[in-house]
Formats: C-alpha cells, structure tokens, sequence
C-alpha cells in the first residue's frame, strides 16, 4: 500500500474524482492527503471529506494567497484543526519563484501555521521554492523560540542543506515526481542520501506528472511510479518503500492513525 501524501482533490469536479479515485485504488493507493490552500475555503476540505472516505485533510493558506487571504488567528486555525480527519496544517511557506505575496506577509502567514500547528499537536506541511535560506532561518527560529514541532517539506526540490537541516531538525521530506524527470539527478542523489525513517511521497495531483506521464494532468494512482524511483536510488524493492513510506506516514501523521 501507499500513500499520496499531498494532492489537491478539489481540483477535480464531478465525474473525473470519482475516475481518478477508482484509479488511486485499483493502483494500490491506500489513503491521501487532500491539500487546503485557502484558509476560506476550509469548510469544502471538509465537505470534501464526506465524499472521499479514504481522504484526510489538511487547512491552511499557501504563500501565492498570502496577501489575499486573513492572516489567521492562531488559536482559531488550532481549534479549527481539532476536526475529525484534519491531520495536519498548510501548506503555508514561502515561494520567491513567483511571489505571489510580499515576501513580508508570506513569513507572516508561515509563522503563524507554525505556531498552530504547534498549539495543535499537528505537523505543518511547507511549501518552498528558491527561498531555502528564509525557510530554514524561520524554522530554526520558531523552534528556538517556541519549542518544536513536526514538519513535512513537501515536494521537495531544494538544496541539500535544506534537506539536511531540516531532517536534523526532526523535519520530514517528501519527493514527487520531479524525483523522475531526467535532469534530477541532484535530487535523486539527496533522495538516496537522507535518512530512511524521514522520507514521504506524493504527488502535488493534479501538477507535476511523473514520468512516463509528464506532460500530463497527474493524479494520485502515479505516485507509485515517484515510488519506484524512490526504491531504485535507495537499493530497495519498491514493496520495502511502500512499506517504509507509509510508516513513515502514520507515524507523522499520527491522527491518520
């Protein structure tokens, strides 16, 4: 069994989730985690829930909505967190690729899902992208200032001392299927190299399709190929990462359990 750690399910309407949820289980997808990316939008996560029995959820803003969304009470977004299925806070970071928000208010909106997540007991899942240095500078200094937390670098496509900091940190890491495309060599080469009992997979669903489906809308039923590949740098069949992955899953997101 696997798990896609991080898919965007409310992409899809009507009759195309249902196919793609008939595909994620006929490939062996055992659950998925359904991504929130607008605080206001947290109560379709919910409903979503009702429809999708093998889904859990996670609620939060991503750093494109930073500037047009609320910056969220902490002890509201926590006690909103408490709901049954909410596994996890985010996907909140900072992305200075396209910087959607003013990169003040994104380290804003990202301290404050920390800080939930951390009154919550919940991981806090993080979106980066050229922005490794700030990343790692907020969370070595809210755990400094405000104990630790759990945490999951999803879709991961950074440095290796990104990955490296964060693992150390008692962070997670989870691949997609850029860890397929041709020119990751680098990543792959982080892939092999970090801790076993740290790594995740996902699919970003409905973006970034692994190969052989590049170029294609992804969906939660191909993570098992990021899953090969994974196995192929580690020198481990890809029974033994379904397995370690979705071990490491639970024992993150330890209210999925």
């Amino acid at each position: 069994m696997l798990i896609d750690s991080h898919c965007h399910l409310d992409y899809y309407k009507g009759e195309e989730r249902a196919e793609v949820r008939r595909r994620a289980q006929a490939a062996g997808i055992g659950g998925l985690v359904t991504i929130g990316t607008r605080l206001s939008r947290a109560e379709e996560q919910f409903a979503l829930l009702d429809e999708v029995p093998e889904a859990w959820c996670t609620i939060g803003t991503h750093p494109h909505y930073a500037a047009e969304e609320d910056l969220p009470d902490v002890e509201q977004l926590a006690a909103l967190a408490s709901r049954r299925r909410v596994i996890g806070i985010g996907e909140a970071g900072l992305d200075y690729h396209y910087d959607g928000a003013p990169r003040e208010t994104q380290a804003e909106m990202f301290r404050r899902h920390i800080r939930a997540a951390r009154l919550a007991g919940l991981p806090v899942c993080i979106h980066t992208r050229d922005a490794d240095e700030d990343t790692l500078a907020i969370l070595k200094e809210e755990q400094n200032q405000g104990g630790s937390f759990d945490f999951l670098l999803h879709c991961f496509s950074s440095g290796r001392e990104l990955a490296l900091q964060a693992v150390a940190m008692g962070g997670h890491v989870s691949f997609s299927g850029i860890l397929t495309f041709p020119k990751s060599d680098g990543l792959r080469a982080i892939a092999a190299e970090l801790p076993a009992e740290r790594l995740l997979v996902e699919t970003d669903a409905p973006y970034l399709a692994p190969v052989p489906h590049r170029g294609k809308r992804n969906e939660p039923a191909y993570v098992a190929h990021t899953a090969r590949v994974l196995a192929e740098v580690r020198g481990l069949s890809p029974e033994a990462v379904a397995e370690l992955t979705t071990r490491n899953f639970y024992r993150l997101f330890s209210k999925a359990a």
